[in-house]
């Protein structure tokens, strides 16, 4: 099961149709309209079948309904760590990639040959 999906179904469950609400049925009802989606996929992603996907449109809608951020700092985690990965792999930081080879080499008892 995807992280997405668990952080819906959570978001449904304990957020958007909290266990005050009444029953599962009561509360997936609930769910359902207050998210739009049709019954069946409220319970799909209320029970976490594994076949389902979320789409981002989606996931932004939950994360408004709960209160929750979910994608917004997963979104914000990935482009710094492609930035990150970026600036290594471009060469804009050639001198750090070099002095982690030589680091690792020396880590590992292996002379740098000229």
């Amino acid at each position: 099961m995807s992280t997405t999906v668990e952080f819906c179904q959570f978001a449904l469950r304990e957020r958007i149709a909290p266990p005050a609400i009444g029953s599962v049925k009561q509360r997936i009802v609930y769910a359902a309209r207050k998210t739009g989606w049709s019954q069946s996929r409220t319970r799909d992603i209320w029970y976490a079948d594994p076949r389902v996907s979320i789409k981002a449109d989606q996931l932004i809608q939950i994360e408004a309904l709960s209160g929750l951020a979910y994608a917004r700092q997963e979104v914000r985690k990935n482009d710094d760590a492609i930035a990150r990965a970026t600036a290594l792999l471009g060469g804009e930081d050639a001198h750090l990639v070099r002095s982690i080879i030589a680091a690792v080499r020396s880590a590992l008892g292996i002379r740098n040959r000229a």
